[in-house]
């Protein structure tokens, strides 16, 4: 046999004893009660769709009556229009925690409103959609661990200074936000930049499963939340992503994605994907720059809203007009048809003289009290830099 061609086994095989993944599996289950939060005296109203497994509303349902709470549960087949329905008002602002599949959960003005009028804790669920999550690396993945990755990345924005977010990659982007010390303040003061990664604050909006980390830019930037028509004329530039949402393979040519004062005006490729995504996108604004911040969640997981590796981008656009593509390509995505994530994941991104991603790589992951942080529960290396594909 050709010593160049013989295959041979050179990896540790994975640990499947049961006793091993028992201890897996209770240490993501541990995980996320304390993400949740639920006290004694919480009003839980459960946001949920037809298409959830139905043990993922059990489960949680089971911590809350072990704690005395009564849990409602409401379905709904708009789930993911974005604008929470009328008649469900009345009940949701008795709600002291909400956990919520609904895209509304994220960005309608009234949910925003009574989050911050009346203290109303959200879990948004747009990763725990099966039971089986709690058997994943991501789910186990210390919550603590994400708040002091996030806590570390805050840190790298200049503060008292102007400066500007830019986003270059191999592929040639060139992208540019500019911040006043005004605008990094606005964006940096949400819960999520403080590293809350649980619900036990007032007003506290979080994820389960702890991945998604808080944007690196979003039209928080101005203090308040922008109409679609407003724009912002020093976000510009042009992005070449690899994928994106809804799109089975990484494109095959460099599709040139141009911003113009916040908004896309121009998609350069001659591809079928550059030819979709024209349609698709030009006359969007972007409305959120997302990042991962789980070193655990899978490197190539794209869907349902990007991969939350950390240093993974995803540039979410808020469409002119419903997308026919996304109707037929993604009839049950959690996300409306008017939105759209492009991704990168291999993209550095300096903020004044400080790089927070090189190369796809967070770099707030070889910060000193990250480590330290991470120690605590295993070796650093492994929990920082082990990433899944």
């Amino acid at each position: 046999m050709n010593p160049d061609t013989q295959s041979f086994n050179s990896m540790p095989p994975a640990n499947t004893n049961e006793t091993f993944l028992t201890e897996q599996y209770f240490q993501a289950v541990e995980n996320m009660i304390k993400v949740f939060a639920i006290r004694p005296d919480d009003k839980l109203l459960f946001l949920s769709d037809f298409l959830i497994d139905p043990r993922v509303f059990h489960a949680i349902a089971g911590i809350a009556r072990s704690r005395g709470v009564k849990p409602e549960l409401y379905m709904s087949s708009n789930w993911n229009n974005g604008v929470f329905p009328d008649e469900l008002k009345a009940v949701y602002e008795k709600a002291s925690l909400v956990v919520s599949t609904w895209f509304a959960s994220i960005g309608d003005p009234y949910c925003l409103k009574v989050r911050k009028d009346t203290g109303q804790r959200t879990v948004k669920m747009t990763y725990f959609r099966s039971i089986d999550v709690l058997k994943t690396p991501q789910a186990r993945f210390p919550a603590e661990i994400v708040g002091e990755i996030t806590r570390a990345t805050r840190d790298m924005y200049p503060a008292n200074e102007r400066f500007a977010l830019r986003i270059t990659d191999p592929r040639g982007t060139e992208w540019t936000a500019n911040f006043t010390p005004e605008m990094r303040d606005n964006m940096l003061s949400s819960n999520r930049w403080r590293g809350q990664t649980t619900a036990d604050e007032p007003g506290a909006y979080v994820h389960w499963v702890p991945t998604h980390g808080p944007n690196i830019y979003d039209r928080t930037t101005l203090g308040k939340k922008m109409d679609r028509g407003e724009t912002r004329q020093d976000v510009n530039g042009i992005v070449y992503p690899q994928g994106a949402v809804g799109f089975p393979q990484p494109f095959s040519e460099r599709v040139g994605v141009v911003f113009e004062n916040d908004r896309i005006t121009e998609v350069r490729g001659a591809s079928e994907d550059a030819a979709v995504l024209r349609d698709m996108l030009v006359g969007g604004v972007l409305v959120e720059l997302g990042c991962g911040f789980n070193p655990k969640a899978p490197r190539g997981g794209i869907y349902p809203a990007g991969s939350n590796s950390p240093g993974a981008l995803h540039f979410g656009i808020e469409l002119a007009k419903p997308c026919a593509y996304i109707q037929k390509a993604m009839p049950n995505w959690e996300e409306p048809p008017i939105h759209m994530d492009l991704v990168l994941l291999d993209a550095t991104v300096v903020a004044g003289r400080n790089v927070l991603v090189q190369d796809g790589f967070l770099t707030s992951l070889r910060n000193d009290r990250v480590i330290e942080a991470a120690r605590r529960y295993g070796d650093p290396v492994d929990l920082l830099e082990g990433w899944p594909a």
